[in-house]
């Protein structure tokens, strides 16, 4: 029941995030007006509104235009609940919790508006950065400057490989990595921006070679981030354990 309750609370924070992921980036408030068909702008009903449910019995489409609808809802919605309540399956039920739903929050937020407008707001980021500030206090790492040397190294990095790269970064992604960084502190931090670009790079190889990507097209890099990071945040020290086992027998 009390995941099934986080499921629930999953799928409605799902909802909200694709609004401010979507609204946030263009000033529109994530308030007024209320939600409604990108095409004919019919306001949506509350049985219109129930996440992932009500995109199902609808078959993809405006009950009123029937235009299809952007699978993106749902799967942002569907995405969002499984994450809720992977996070205690993986951690357990410790105080850590506040900090993984935290970070999937941003995470989610930041996938949403990277792949509709390949920006990451500056808004969103500062939020989420004070956010951070008040629960690393209560729950610190250890040690507690990790938080800080990650944050500075994150920012530093990604700056760098800007600046060598001639504009390879963009600006919200350096500051992104200034706040991951801060979250999950300097190892993981470092361990998640590799594991980022390996599975960017791999799916821009396979992409272009569908031709389903052009070779000098931009790819939002918001979405390889969020799985980069979440991949090290859970499971990172299992993965530098490993590689460190295979090294040094190897």
């Amino acid at each position: 029941m009390l995941y099934l309750i986080l499921l629930l609370y999953g799928l409605a924070f799902g909802s909200f995030f694709n609004v401010v992921g979507l609204r946030v980036p263009i000033l529109k408030s994530i308030v007024k007006p209320r939600s409604a068909c990108p095409n004919c702008h019919h306001t949506l009903g509350p049985l219109e509104l129930i996440p992932v449910l009500s995109y199902l019995l609808q078959r993809g489409k405006c009950r009123q235009c029937k235009v299809g609808i952007s699978p993106l809802y749902p799967i942002i919605e569907l995405i969002t609940g499984l994450l809720f309540i992977s996070a205690p399956f993986i951690m357990g039920w410790t105080s850590e919790l506040w900090i993984a739903w935290t970070l999937i929050s941003l995470l989610v937020i930041i996938t949403v508006s990277d792949l509709a407008y390949t920006l990451i707001p500056d808004k969103i980021l500062l939020f989420f950065s004070a956010l951070f500030l008040i629960v690393r206090f209560l729950i610190p790492l250890e040690p507690w400057w990790d938080s800080l040397l990650g944050a500075v190294v994150g920012f530093s990095l990604l700056l760098i490989i800007s600046i060598v790269s001639k504009g390879g970064m963009g600006g919200g992604d350096i500051k992104l990595y200034a706040v991951i960084g801060f979250a999950l502190g300097t190892k993981l931090m470092l361990l998640s921006f590799f594991l980022a670009t390996l599975i960017g790079a791999i799916f821009g190889i396979i992409g272009i070679a569908l031709r389903v990507l052009a070779r000098k097209k931009p790819v939002p890099f918001g979405p390889f981030i969020a799985i980069g990071t979440l991949l090290a945040y859970f499971y990172g020290n299992i993965i530098i354990e490993n590689y460190l086992r295979i090294i040094t027998t190897g």
